[in-house]
């Protein structure tokens, strides 16, 4: 009996976290995207390429991925945290905010780019199903790569960024439909007209997206206050993997795709104070999965069919690029932007994206799309997003040279979403409560984190910006625009996690202003040493505010009383240090 029979799929699970270990940090430390390192891994370990001659060298078995159904039921999971997560970024408060340029411009750059390639499609002889298909899922762009380098360049809040931006999330959008039609087009291939299947897509989509949010609005938020007032992490990341599963299994009953409904929990949970929260719980889940659709998607591209179309393969890539480049020239221009940030916008957003790989997978799976065609075009889609970061970066450069050329120097990093200048309160209890009525009395922006539901909902009924997380966890503060905040407000009752903020926000902003409370001198020292600005000791303050009272009542003066109180203050803070 086979010793390994019970883990069929070892092999393949080790060498992935071994390659995760090394590429990742590697790729990292040569700022090469992660998504195209895996793609390249891929296809060089994969039955089509070095895996193809362990035949021949049985010892390359070790190494190479012999078997890719191996990592394909776990790729498929990171499909489905990738729609969750991108769920998450689309509040309804924050589309009707964005408007304008995600319906208007994302909207037109989606349907007249899905027209022009369906309708080439058309003419090199497909079926309208086959080239409605190819238009729609060509016409998105690649969310990872693209909102990567924006990143990088610390674009995201110029108004670049926010146009690029609104055209991904509708591009995001515009994936339930299609995700729809082909779940459909599946279960009903031949027995109605495609007019009427789309239309029946239409309506399915709309009706199972309507009664799924708001069902789950009024059931997934009493959740989660449930067990975020138990305080226990471990229950909810259980939560948080339920509902992006349970909805998924819901929809797939539905006869619709778990990729949607995942979407779907993840846009009811963004409507919720628990949204950043639940972004920092499945990122490590969403990362690794991820890394496995993308091996995955490499491994099933065959780069020997490049040698086998030599002209085509180079010829569809440029003009993919050329297409939706041009198109998106002119609509970031006409909403808009400089000539030279439109053109760095469209070649930033004119490869391919990954959706492309799921949606051709499920078109060849149900038949929609002849095999040898769904072949050629993920390797077009591949090469666009292997060259997306060259383009990107001559994209820029053309852009500046452009701008310049015209007088306008290239536009500065400005704000996102409004979050600016504001101040992080970390504890919103009674004393974090205190200082955001005082900082919202001097009209100033404050953002408050709480771990405590029940004061969440309180205060949130009433206006205050509160959001559900951990303060000592320092990717929720990046999440919530640490490096544009003036303050950081520090009021926990924790020691422990007072302390692991205050080293997190220093390694993320050196610079930044800490002020903290503390319950006592020794607590007020520890913060001290852990790099708090200022330090506010509570039994120490209030026993000052108590002996200046008695000073003031006595005839003091109010200058003198302010002198003995601050030497008083110091030569306790002093003889604690000695301790």
């Amino acid at each position: 009996m086979d010793a390994h029979a019970a883990f069929p799929f070892l092999k393949e699970i080790i060498l992935f976290l071994a390659l995760s270990g090394v590429l990742i940090p590697l790729l990292a430390r040569l700022r090469i995207n992660s998504v195209l390192g895996f793609l390249a891994v891929g296809a060089a370990l994969g039955p089509y390429g070095l895996a193809g001659l362990s035949p021949a060298y049985p010892w390359m078995d070790y190494f190479t991925f012999s078997r890719p159904d191996g990592v394909d039921v776990l790729a498929e999971l990171g499909v489905i945290f990738l729609m969750f997560m991108i769920g998450l970024e689309m509040s309804v408060n924050r589309l009707w905010s964005m408007r304008r340029l995600v319906f208007g411009m994302g909207g037109l750059q989606v349907g007249l780019t899905a027209a022009v390639i369906g309708v080439a499609a058309w003419g090199f002889g497909n079926p309208v199903e086959a080239s409605v298909i190819l238009g729609l899922v060509l016409a998105f762009s690649s969310t990872a790569i693209v909102m990567q380098l924006l990143s990088q360049r610390r674009e995201l809040g110029s108004p670049l960024g926010q146009s690029t931006f609104a055209i991904l999330l509708f591009q995001d959008l515009a994936v339930i439909p299609l995700l729809v039609l082909l779940s459909i087009l599946g279960a009903q291939a031949g027995t109605e007209s495609f007019g009427a299947l789309l239309g029946m897509a239409a309506l399915k989509g709309v009706l199972t997206v309507v009664v799924i949010y708001l069902v789950g609005r009024r059931v997934v938020r009493p959740l989660f206050h449930q067990i975020a007032a138990s305080h226990q992490p471990d229950t909810f990341m259980a939560l948080t993997l339920l509902v992006a599963l349970g909805v998924g299994a819901i929809t797939w009953a539905a006869g619709l795709s778990m990729a949607l409904g995942a979407m779907l929990a993840g846009l009811i949970i963004a409507e919720t104070e628990f949204r950043h929260q639940v972004e920092i719980t499945i990122e490590p889940f969403r990362g690794l999965l991820m890394g496995l659709f993308f091996l995955s998607v490499g491994m099933g591209i065959d780069l020997r069919a490049v040698l086998d179309e030599p002209l085509w393969i180079p010829l569809s890539v440029l003009g993919l690029l050329l297409l939706k480049g041009t198109l998106l020239l002119g609509l970031l221009r006409r909403f808009g932007l400089s000539w030279g940030r439109s053109l760095e916008g469209s070649l930033l957003l004119s490869q391919g994206g990954e959706f492309a790989f799921i949606v051709i997978g499920l078109a060849v799976s149900i038949n929609v799309l002849p095999r040898d065609v769904s072949q050629f075009m993920l390797i077009v889609v591949g090469l666009s997003m292997l060259a997306a970061p060259l383009v990107a970066r001559a994209g820029k450069l053309l852009g500046d040279w452009v701008d310049r050329r015209a007088g306008q120097e290239p536009h500065p990093e400005g704000t996102f979403s409004g979050m600016q200048g504001h101040v992080l309160i970390a504890g919103y209890g009674r004393v974090g409560h205190l200082v955001g009525c005082m900082l919202k009395a001097q009209n100033v922006t404050f953002l408050a984190i709480e771990s405590d539901a029940r004061l969440i909902a309180r205060h949130r009924s009433e206006g205050v910006p509160l959001v559900f997380g951990d303060a000592s966890r320092p990717e929720l503060l990046g999440k919530l625009k640490l490096s544009q905040a003036k303050a950081v407000v520090l009021t926990m009752d924790d020691t422990a996690a007072a302390i692991h903020a205050v080293h997190g926000i220093r390694r993320l902003m050196p610079h930044i202003r800490i002020i903290a409370r503390a319950r006592d001198e020794k607590h007020a020292l520890i913060l001290l040493n852990a790099g708090a600005s200022v330090v506010v000791p509570e039994t120490l303050e209030a026993s000052l505010k108590l002996a200046d009272s008695v000073l003031e009542t006595l005839g003091v003066s109010p200058e003198e009383s302010a002198r003995l109180l601050d030497e008083q203050r110091e030569r306790c803070m002093a003889a604690l240090r000695d301790h």
